[in-house]
């Protein structure tokens, strides 16, 4: 089966790609896929005008039942995993909830992040239940671009890695706002007026927040499985434009 998803190339033009899922890593128990960005992992009601999901358009592509383990916000690409059986989801969804894998992100945020940091700060859930949450932080890469915006004649930007070691609800757009260096393209967390700008001046669209790695144990085999995800086009085309590749 074939997605079609928008990206944004140029300021005029949005045009239509068809592809199938990346798969990063497949064997008899799980499978791996690179998510792109505004494709929901399940059907939900959260999601109820998605007409896609992540879950059935793989199952469709290896013809083959498969059971979400973790979930990456809609706006979020990246590292996926399913279980290929329950007994692995429910392995795996074990792993995830007490913290044994590893996962790395990379963002695109407003402002000069510190050169590592970390964020320890409780979030509340959509059922109202306050979490505590933790995420590590490190700059890569730090840009002043000549972009006017209200009283600054020019623009700062960080490209950062940032290293949950909790899985809270949007706990990563959350905490990057919480700091006051929120991730672009980022909505309802992030800042509208840096939105807006780079809407308006660049077409982007999508947020820039991308689950590049992930390491953790084979529940069978016991050994460790690294995924590399490569950013999509987007994040490429950012990046470049505010010098940060």
């Amino acid at each position: 089966m074939m997605l079609l998803f928008y990206v944004n190339i140029t300021i005029a033009d949005i045009y239509i790609i068809q592809f199938m899922l990346k798969i990063l890593h497949q064997d008899e128990h799980i499978i791996a896929i690179n998510k792109p960005p505004g494709l929901v992992v399940h059907p939900s009601r959260m999601a109820a005008n998605a007409t896609e999901s992540a879950m059935q358009i793989l199952r469709d592509q290896i013809d083959a039942w498969v059971y979400p383990v973790h979930r990456l916000d809609r706006k979020t690409s990246g590292v996926l995993i399913f279980g290929l059986n329950k007994e692995i989801q429910a392995a795996l969804s074990k792993s995830f909830q007490e913290a044994q894998m590893t996962k790395k992100y990379i963002a695109i945020v407003r402002g000069y992040t510190d050169a590592e940091g970390l964020i320890d700060y409780a979030l509340e859930n959509p059922n109202g239940k306050i979490q505590d949450a933790v995420t590590k932080y490190k700059t890569l890469k730090q840009t002043e671009i000549p972009l006017a915006h209200g009283k600054h004649s020019s623009s700062r930007y960080s490209l950062v890695e940032l290293y949950p070691k909790t899985g809270r609800y949007h706990q990563l757009r959350k905490h990057m706002a919480h700091i006051f260096h929120p991730i672009i393209g980022d909505r309802p967390h992030g800042c509208n007026k840096q939105n807006r700008l780079f809407k308006n001046e660049f077409a982007l669209i999508e947020m820039m927040l991308h689950a590049c790695e992930l390491r953790f144990e084979h529940p069978k085999s016991k050994k460790e499985i690294h995924l590399n995800a490569p950013p999509f086009p987007e994040f490429v085309r950012v990046n470049k434009i505010l010098l940060l590749d």
